[in-house]
């Protein structure tokens, strides 16, 4: 198969994917919040990111290995970046989350150095990862955070 039939093959399968959602479809979401006030570039930002998306999904899967599939459904899933304000901000997300009984997971930096940054060679908790779940059930810890646009 050449690559553009395959091209064409993903985007009739998402189109039929579409199809399954009706109205009744409750939607879940993955949310990594990261710390504003560390002014991350944007490259290491969305790494933070990213590790937050991952670590949050093992934790899940561990907890509930069907968890994935659900998430997933008839697509990909839907992922959400916010940010806090600051640490204490960051880990107030974390133990709600926590206490809820929501999949999460810390996002520690393992003490990268970039002078002139608060990076310097010591761990650093740059995220948090938070589901997946229902929105509705992570509504009341994340509305507390910006969401990125």
């Amino acid at each position: 198969m050449n690559i553009d039939q395959e091209i064409q093959d993903l985007l009739a399968e998402r189109l039929r994917t579409m199809q399954d959602f009706t109205p009744e479809h409750v939607p879940m979401a993955m949310y990594a919040i990261y710390r504003e006030n560390l002014e991350m570039k944007p490259g290491k930002m969305i790494s933070q990111c990213g590790h937050a998306y991952d670590l949050s999904m093992e934790a899940a899967i561990a907890a509930n290995p069907g968890l994935r599939e659900t998430y997933r459904g008839s697509g990909m899933g839907t992922k959400i970046v916010m940010r806090a304000k600051n640490e204490g901000q960051l880990l107030r997300a974390y133990k709600e989350a926590r206490h809820a009984g929501l999949p999460c997971a810390l996002v520690i930096d393992r003490g990268d150095s970039i002078p002139g940054t608060p990076f310097d060679g010591n761990p650093i908790i740059t995220a948090v990862g938070i589901g997946p779940c229902h929105k509705h059930e992570a509504h009341s810890i994340t509305k507390r955070y910006t969401l990125c646009k």
